[in-house]
């Protein structure tokens, strides 16, 4: 079984900077892809991220791309989202995904297999 703890979440100011961890725990052979979803007050989860372990191949969300960073620490089986320039709109509930294998399908919340409890990031205008 494995379990996803995010950490990292607070309030900020815009453009600020915030770095959000995921330590996964279990078999790094159940997180081969791992991704950080959010979910702004009031609406749905939305992909923000995806990373796919073999390969390192990372695709951001247009929303994201040349701002957020993510990273992973395969020796501690964590994943990193380093958020910068925040903006208002960046405000919203941060969660860890992962799944065993890659999908096409990869916006999908319903592809992962693993969440975490999720981490809140505030931002201040």
């Amino acid at each position: 079984q494995v379990q996803l703890i995010e950490s990292g979440g607070g309030l900020v100011q815009a453009g600020d900077s915030l770095k959000l961890s995921c330590v996964a725990s279990g078999p790094t052979s159940s997180t081969q892809t791992m991704a950080w979803f959010r979910q702004p007050p009031g609406k749905e989860r939305e992909f923000v991220v995806v990373n796919l372990y073999n390969g390192g191949r990372t695709i951001y969300d247009n929303s994201v791309e040349g701002r957020f960073i993510m990273s992973r620490d395969y020796d501690k089986n964590t994943a990193y989202l380093q958020l910068n320039d925040l903006k208002s709109e960046d405000t919203a509930v941060y969660y860890c995904a992962a799944s065993a294998t890659w999908t096409n399908f990869y916006m999908r919340a319903s592809s992962y297999t693993y969440w975490g409890q999720g981490t809140q990031v505030t931002v201040s205008s």
